[in-house]
């Protein structure tokens, strides 16, 4: 059951919570999104194994460039 605690807290159970609009959710949800996608490209460009360096001319012969 919730119940109003002060003026805008509410708690259900023994938790409080917190209620948004969904438009405002939306925004946060796609603020954590580009965050982790920031970590996991920081962690990838970081990683020693992604650093090695690839010649001009293989990367044009992989991409069929002359």
């Amino acid at each position: 059951m919730a119940k109003i605690v002060e003026k805008n807290s509410i708690k259900i159970g023994k938790e409080a919570v917190v209620i948004l609009p969904l438009k405002e959710w939306k925004k946060i949800e796609e603020l954590l999104d580009e965050w982790e996608d920031f970590i996991r490209y920081n962690r990838a460009i970081s990683d020693p194994e992604n650093q090695k360096l690839i010649p001009l001319r293989k990367v044009k012969r992989k991409l069929n460039l002359r």
